[in-house]
């Protein structure tokens, strides 16, 4: 069932050519005209990634949505006469219409109508590589599709009688609910299976430092991933490039390494059924250490886009995760009190390009540091009869140096902080002698 629900309309003709498109969006009360028009433009961009073209934009000033035809009924017969004058094959709406508005909406217009989640929804399923991406994109798609089957069935003429006469239509509609349900139910559980699965991986590399790349889509995370190990992660310019999430060993400037992970990209209004179905691949980033938080500062609404970004993570239960900005692609930008301004308003932050690779060193440092900061270093003294608890040592963290004498094992090593305290009482049961900067 793993389909798309876009239209047909949206994909090449046979001459090649691609669809042409209108996009429309409201404005309502308190919505800055410049941030309506920067919306359209990445509605733009989404339907060019979904294969179409967009050739004119409408935005409609409203007090608020139209429950019938989301921008009016007056106003949706005007947009019907510009899609048959321009000989348009699709409409895209900025906002999630309810099946009435989609309705409505298309009737008036003639041409099939794509709000801003179908359309996501379709780009998720063309751009899905993994079993478990296609999984959590056609769970997704399949919530988004159930409250939108009435509408699947009006062509059949529905049976008129009592109690218990129904009509080929309505039977048809609930037995393709049930199948829809059932479906779920099973993606449902097969991505908790995923999710545990995830969750046994990660504990087998616990004792390494964990970053993980999130930001809006398109700020140039794969890139910068490829940069720094080499993964070959496809990067293009165009949203959503990636899916799937890629785990990466990158080794730091002192020796260490850390574990390099990018997923998915944000969005403006991203489906909620979407983030929901991509839950168990976003752990990556709830779990991590560090969150490395990519912003274009090339595009002019950086600012939104970062809280954008920090509203998602904040649902994502990682809205406390250590935090380090990275402004990229400052090669794009023309104006160096840009630059200036962005490290004002965020200090602490990182400037590079990922692309040239301008100033990598400098976050390879920082992440360096990130890493150390979550160790601690002391000496502990081993009995002789208890040799054994140096293989723990050994697997709870690092080993830096070792010696013995007639009292025991004296071993220099390295503990993650937050296993510290669990370990050293453990030693101290056993009869270890820890230095007393260890024992704090």
């Amino acid at each position: 069932m793993n389909q798309s629900f876009t239209p047909e309309a949206l994909r090449r003709r046979e001459d090649g050519k691609r669809p042409r498109a209108l996009a429309l969006a409201l404005q309502l009360p308190g919505d800055d005209r410049d941030t309506v028009v920067a919306n359209l433009e990445e509605l733009a961009q989404l339907a060019d990634t979904a294969g179409a073209e967009i050739v004119d934009s409408v935005i409609q000033p409203r007090e608020k949505p139209d429950t019938k035809a989301w921008i009016g009924s007056g106003k949706a017969e005007h947009i019907g006469a510009l899609v048959e004058e321009l000989d348009l094959a699709l409409v895209f709406a900025d906002d999630d219409l309810s099946p009435r508005q989609a309705l409505n909406l298309q009737k008036a217009c003639g041409v099939p109508v794509v709000d801003r989640s179908g359309l996501i929804l379709d780009i998720f399923a063309t751009r899905a590589r993994s079993s478990e991406a296609r999984t959590q994109v056609e769970l997704a798609q399949l919530n988004y599709l159930l409250p939108r089957l009435s509408g699947a069935w009006t062509h059949l003429e529905r049976q008129r009688g009592g109690i218990g006469m129904r009509g080929p239509g309505e039977t048809q509609l609930e037995t393709d609910r049930r199948l829809v349900r059932t479906r779920i139910r099973q993606l449902e559980r097969d991505l908790k299976t995923i999710s545990r699965q995830r969750a046994t991986r990660r504990k087998g590399r616990d004792r390494r430092f964990r970053v993980s790349l999130v930001g809006y889509t398109n700020a140039g995370k794969s890139t910068l991933l490829n940069r720094l190990t080499g993964a070959g992660v496809l990067a293009e310019d165009r949203l959503f490039a990636t899916l799937d999430t890629t785990v990466r060993r990158l080794l730091l400037p002192d020796g260490a390494e850390c574990l390099l992970s990018d997923t998915v990209g944000f969005l403006r209004k991203l489906p909620h059924h979407l983030v929901a179905s991509f839950r168990s691949t976003l752990e990556e980033a709830a779990e991590a250490d560090l969150l490395l938080h990519v912003v274009d500062l090339s595009h002019g609404y950086w600012e939104e886009r970062i809280r954008v970004v920090d509203h998602v993570l904040q649902d994502l239960g990682a809205g406390n995760t250590p935090r380090q900005l990275l402004f990229n692609k400052v090669d794009l930008v023309q104006d160096p009190d840009e630059l200036r301004r962005a490290s004002l308003k965020h200090p602490g932050s990182l400037l590079v390009s990922a692309l040239t690779e301008l100033r990598l060193e400098e976050l390879l440092r920082e992440l360096g540091r990130r890493e150390g900061d979550t160790w601690c270093e002391f000496q502990v003294r081993v009995p002789l009869n208890a040799y054994s608890l140096t293989g723990v040592l050994r697997r709870e963290g690092r080993v830096l140096g070792e010696d013995a004498d007639e009292k025991g094992f004296l071993l220099r090593v390295q503990l993650p902080l937050e296993r510290q305290a669990r370990i050293c009482r453990e030693l101290a049961a056993q009869g270890c002698v820890i230095s007393p900067e260890a024992a704090s």
